[in-house]
């Protein structure tokens, strides 16, 4: 039988976490949001509470969650700002190529020295001309004796600025496409590595996206993770991790804006009544609550899925879609609730409609997502039981 009861160290956890986002970020949310700041502080205190690296096995420094759990704390520690709170969780889509295929060796020192801290991470696939096409990728690691030459740029590169530890995707054999794709982990103070431009967002402005140069960096084979040529299939399974991280977030944003709006419609009082007694603001209220129970129900199921070693390629691409779609219509919802004072620079559901957006672009576009998952039904791979 399926039990979705969480268990005593689930429950400890969500709720230390929920604790934690009201405590610490809701206050400086918005204030973020207008003049965006690196979190700094709250990145020290999530390190000490063990939210930092949460999907790391406490043998490189991290704090060993399942899936499930991670997915549940991300939830929670986003609902009060998605900006903030993937800060806390970056670097859980840099790691996944070096936990999925990284040698002992490589875990111990790339993951090892960056937990000692609170270090994060930046996965950096995207270039300029290729965002979608990966096989469009210019950045080339070309092998000279024993070592790699990193040369090339990167863009839209989320923690870009202030990653420690960067996952780059380089081409080591452009004639065979994706084929030809290596992935490498390459500390931040290797020499040839600058910052170029950092975006001005309208969404998730406390989330710091920046290009990245490489110009003549000097890699060894201890850089290398898996084997040359392995990097595209470890960016796509990194991705399908990402993926779910980002069902959950959506579902954070997504209750966050209904609380908003139900709120607001219990005390916005018109024609003598509150808002929140007409039935077209039930209808709408539902239909938000519908989506929410869904994306929620989602992020559980991948989580297990991935916790049982299960690839979920096809779900995790339908959920993200799913659960961004519904954020952005819920944001939406939200803010016609509420009305003229929705609508307003510094209000909560104002801000949440901005971050919405986003959440359909990153990690591939939903319009790729849906090609990635009806590729996966088409070629029937899509059974979960």
């Amino acid at each position: 039988m399926i039990d979705f009861s969480p268990t005593a160290e689930q429950k400890r956890f969500v709720e230390l976490a929920r604790e934690f986002s009201a405590n610490e970020i809701r206050p400086v949310a918005l204030e973020y949001d207008a003049d965006p700041v690196y979190p700094e502080e709250i990145l020290k205190k999530a390190h000490e509470l063990g939210f930092l690296y949460t999907n790391i096995p406490e043998s490189y420094g991290g704090s060993g969650m399942d899936h499930v759990t991670h997915y549940m704390v991300t939830e929670a520690l986003n609902y009060d700002c998605c900006a903030i709170g993937q800060m806390i969780g970056i670097s859980h889509l840099a790691t996944a190529p070096i936990l999925l295929s990284g040698t002992e060796e490589q875990k111990k020192k790339f993951l090892g020295e960056m937990t000692r801290g609170h270090k994060s991470a930046c996965f950096c696939l995207t270039e300029p001309e290729a965002g979608s096409d990966a096989a469009a990728m210019k950045t080339r690691a070309e092998k000279k004796g024993d070592k790699y030459i990193l040369n090339g740029n990167k863009c839209y590169i989320t923690n870009g600025r202030d990653a420690d530890l960067l996952c780059v995707f380089a081409s080591t054999d452009p004639e065979k496409g994706t084929k030809g794709i290596s992935c490498f982990a390459v500390p931040r103070d290797t020499p040839g590595i600058k910052t170029g431009r950092i975006e001005d967002k309208m969404g998730h402005r406390a989330l710091f996206v920046a290009e990245l140069f490489f110009e003549d960096v000097e890699l060894t084979e201890e850089n290398l993770i898996g084997k040359e040529d392995q990097g595209f299939k470890l960016a796509m399974m990194a991705l399908d991790r990402g993926r779910v991280n980002i069902t959950a977030i959506c579902t954070a944003i997504s209750q966050r804006a209904l609380d908003e709006a139900a709120k607001w419609a219990n005390e916005r009082v018109q024609f003598g009544q509150t808002i929140g007694s007409f039935q077209g603001i039930h209808f709408m209220l539902s239909d938000m609550y519908q989506q929410i129970i869904a994306c929620r129900a989602l992020y559980l199921q991948l989580g297990w899925m991935l916790d049982q070693q299960r690839r979920c390629t096809t779900e995790a691409a339908s959920a993200k879609c799913f659960a961004s779609d519904a954020a952005m219509k819920t944001t939406t919802d939200a803010v016609q609730i509420l009305g003229g004072s929705g609508y307003m620079k510094g209000s909560v559901a104002e801000k949440l409609m901005r971050d919405a957006k986003l959440t359909q672009i990153f990690e591939g576009t939903n319009q790729i997502n849906r090609i990635v998952s009806g590729r996966g039904v088409l070629s029937g791979k899509n059974l979960l039981f």
